[in-house]
C-alpha cells in the first residue's frame, strides 16, 4: 500500500519532488527518482517533478520494497547483558544503528547480526529485533530482542511506554528550575526535511529533565523520555533556548563542554523482562570522551557530578556473560 500525506499549507507552492522528500523523510534526489519513476501520484494522477502543488492535494508514494539482506559485519559495541531472549548492548558514538544511504555494512545491526544470527529473520525489515533507536551520535544502552516472542512483548511495552530510558545530557545555558517538562509535539521541518522541529500538527512528544551540577554556561542534566520521537531530547532543550553542547544541528559547535559531538549518553535503561518476568535495570558508565569534556569543565559551580557517571569505564570491547 503506498503512503499517503494531505499537502500542508506551509508546502503550498512548493515543487513535488521537494514535498515527497519532506514528507517522506528521504533525500531530494530519492524523491525525485521516485516521481520520474511514477511510484508518486497526486489526486490519482502522476506529475512531474517541478510541478507546483497547492495546499490541499493528496500525495500517495509507493515506496520500493526495502532489500532484506544485511550482511554481517565486526561493528564494535559492548555487550552488558544477554540471555535466550534479549540483549542489551552499549553503542558507541559515531555508529549508526540501522543500514540507511551511505551506511549499508558498518552499522550496529550489521554487528549484532555478526554476533547473534538469529537476528536476521526477526521483526520488520532493517530492525530485525531492535525495538527502539539512537542517534548516530548518541552512545549508551539498547535493547533488542532475540526471539519473536521478546520482541512482540518489548515492541508492545514501548508502545505502552513502560520502558523507562535515562540520559545524561550537557546543555547550554542556566537552568532557574532544579527539575521540569518539555511537553510539545515534533514533526519533520518543512525547510529542512532531516531534521525535526516544534510544530503543533507534530506527534506528541514529552521530556522531563533534573538538574545535576552545573557550570558557567552550561548545564549537566538527567533526562527521562516519556516518548521517543526522532531527536526529540535535542530538539525539545533547543526549543527552550538550551541546545546539548556541540550539536550543530540545532545548536552550534565549540564553547564549554563541546566533546566534538553530540553530548548525550543513554545512560539508564529499565524494563520487565518480556519473557522471565521480574524488573531489569541497566547502567552505562560515561564514555571517554564525555568524562574527559566534565574533566575540562573544572569542579561544578552547583550541584555534583554523581562519581559512578565519570568512573573510567571498563573496555568497551568486554563481553557480558549470557544468562542461560
Amino acid at each position: 500500500m503506498p503512503e499517503q500525506w494531505v499537502v500542508p499549507s506551509e508546502l503550498a507552492g512548493e515543487r513535488a519532488d521537494r514535498i515527497v522528500a519532506v514528507l517522506g523523510g528521504i533525500g531530494r534526489a530519492e524523491a525525485r527518482r521516485l516521481v520520474d519513476d511514477g511510484a508518486v501520484l497526486v489526486d490519482g494522477e502522476s506529475v512531474s517533478g517541478s510541478t507546483r502543488l497547492t495546499a490541499g492535494r493528496v500525495v500517495a508514494v509507493r515506496f520500493p520494497p526495502p532489500d532484506d539482506g544485511v550482511e554481517p559485519a565486526a561493528v564494535p559495541f559492548r555487550v552488558v547483558h544477554a540471555d535466550q531472549d534479549l540483549v542489551v548492548v552499549d553503542k558507541p558514538a559515531g555508529i549508526v544503528v540501522h543500514p540507511g544511504a551511505g551506511h549499508r555494512d558498518d552499522t550496529l545491526l550489521n554487528g549484532l547480526v555478526a554476533r547473534y544470527p538469529e537476528l536476521a529473520g526477526l521483526g520488520e525489515a532493517h530492525r530485525f529485533g531492535i525495538v527502539h533507536r539512537l542517534d548516530r551520535e548518541t552512545s549508551g544502552l539498547l535493547v533488542v530482542a532475540r526471539s519473536a516472542a521478546a520482541h512482540e512483548a518489548l515492541a508492545d511495552a514501548m508502545r505502552r511506554r513502560e520502558i523507562e530510558r535515562r540520559y545524561l545530557a550537557l546543555a547550554t545555558g542556566v537552568f532557574e528550575a532544579d527539575s521540569g517538562t518539555i511537553d510539545a509535539p515534533l514533526g519533520r521541518d518543512p525547510r529542512r526535511p532531516t531534521l525535526i522541529t516544534v510544530r503543533r500538527d507534530g506527534r506528541p512528544a514529552r521530556t522531563h529533565y533534573a538538574v545535576l551540577a552545573a557550570w558557567v554556561g552550561v548545564t549537566l542534566l538527567d533526562v527521562r523520555l516519556e516518548t521517543g520521537r526522532t531527536h526529540q531530547i535535542r530538539v525539545h532543550m533547543a526549543s527552550i533556548g538550551s541546545p546539548l553542547c556541540g550539536d550543530a544541528a540545532y545548536g552550534k559547535r565549540g564553547g564549554p563542554g563541546d566533546p566534538g559531538r553530540v553530548w548525550l549518553h543513554a545512560g539508564r535503561l529499565s524494563f520487565e523482562h518480556p519473557i522471565r518476568g521480574g524488573r531489569r535495570e541497566m547502567t552505562s558508565r560515561l564514555p571517554p570522551d564525555l568524562v574527559a569534556s566534565l574533566e575540562r569543565l573544572g569542579p561544578p559551580i552547583t550541584g555534583q557530578v554523581p562519581p559512578t557517571v565519570i568512573t573510567r569505564p571498563d573496555s568497551a570491547g568486554s563481553e557480558a556473560p549470557t544468562d542461560s
